[in-house]
């Protein structure tokens, strides 16, 4: 019976899904040589900002999400707050454990093991990025992570938007108390942006369609036909953000190689680490695995469009907070596809 679930969750999957690391890869180098050597596109799109939130890479990030929304019957929505052990697991781990387990892994590689290589004034910019990324857990990309671990999208609906919430008012608090700033200053703007973007408009536009198109066509025609026409815009999606976010990047990365590495290797145990405690605490709870998954991978990535503002509001473009968060966008993505292998293969282990 496991072996036939696996089995079922491979069905069709194509060379694009089979291969989706390496065009992930590709698409980074593609976005870090855009920026290095043609860098008139990023200029260009740059342009398009508002509240430090870029307009083109929320457009892309609104097209994978919205085919997501399409799937969600809003009875399950209801549901979905009538199971509060999932939302448990989720809010305790990105908000009592992450934040404080990121500066301490952080703290403990760019102070300690590291000092040889990293001068200290660097080293605690470089910490104030981990730690706001640590302090900002996903939203809009777990919906990107749910699906393609098959997770079910209303309950991580609700997952996120309590996750919005918490946001608001303890993302300050946190970074301040972990930094040792008083004067922090969130851009708020960008956070109720984002949550109308990446949340709002896609649910709206979601809810909307779904109720056009099975009141005139049916049921089974809205997802034996139409759900089926969006099955490769979300990935696409996924694929072209990355190029414009590391367009953006492109000279930053090129010129601190050895850096980037370093950096990477906190963030990179931080997130396995949060992952393997939620997933582990979900299946204890013996909570599905539709569930499970989602809960695990909102903690282990990152609000990297909150961290990156945030660090250029306080440190500076150039400095090594900004640095240090733009790190976290480098290795999200492959760490989390690797994850995301992994609650797959582990799917066996949960009812």
């Amino acid at each position: 019976m496991e072996s036939n679930d696996i089995k079922a969750s491979n069905k069709g999957l194509g060379l694009f899904e089979k291969y989706l690391t390496v065009w992930v890869i590709l698409c980074i180098i593609a976005g870090i040589l855009i920026g290095k050597y043609i860098p008139s596109i990023p200029e260009t799109l740059n342009k398009f900002e508002y509240y430090n939130v870029s307009i083109p890479v929320a457009i892309l990030i609104w097209l994978m999400i919205y085919p997501m929304m399409l799937k969600i019957d809003f009875e399950s929505v209801v549901n979905a707050t009538k199971k509060p052990k999932g939302l448990i697991v989720t809010c305790v781990t990105n908000w009592l454990i992450k934040p404080f387990t990121m500066y301490l892994i952080a703290a403990f590689f760019l102070k300690v093991v590291f000092n040889a290589f990293i001068a200290e004034n660097l080293a605690t910019e470089y910490l104030a990025g981990a730690v706001l990324l640590g302090a900002a857990p996903c939203t809009a990309m777990v919906f990107v992570w749910s699906y393609l671990t098959e997770g079910d999208a209303a309950y991580t609906l609700v997952q996120v938007a309590i996750n919005d919430l918490i946001i608001l008012f303890a993302f300050t608090p946190i970074v301040a108390f972990l930094l040792g700033v008083s004067d922090v200053t969130v851009p708020y703007g960008t956070l109720i942006l984002s949550t109308i973007l990446f949340v709002v408009i896609p649910l709206t536009a979601g809810y909307l369609t779904r109720r056009y198109v099975i009141k005139n066509k049916g049921i089974e025609y809205f997802e034996n036909h139409f759900l089926k026409k969006f099955d490769k815009i979300t990935m696409m999606g996924l694929l072209l953000t990355l190029i414009i976010i590391f367009s953006f990047q492109g000279e930053i990365i090129i010129n601190n190689p050895v850096h980037i590495l370093l950096i990477a290797v906190p963030l990179t145990i931080q997130t396995f680490l949060i992952f393997g405690i939620a997933y582990g605490w979900a299946k204890a709870w013996k909570l599905p695995h539709s569930i499970a998954a989602p809960a695990a991978m909102i903690g282990a990535s990152n609000f990297f469009e909150l961290a990156v503002a945030v660090a250029i509001s306080l440190f500076g473009l150039q400095s090594g907070a900004a640095l240090a968060t733009i790190v976290g966008v480098l290795t999200e993505v492959p760490i989390m596809l690797t994850l995301v292998k992994i609650a797959n293969s582990t799917r066996h282990w949960f009812k």
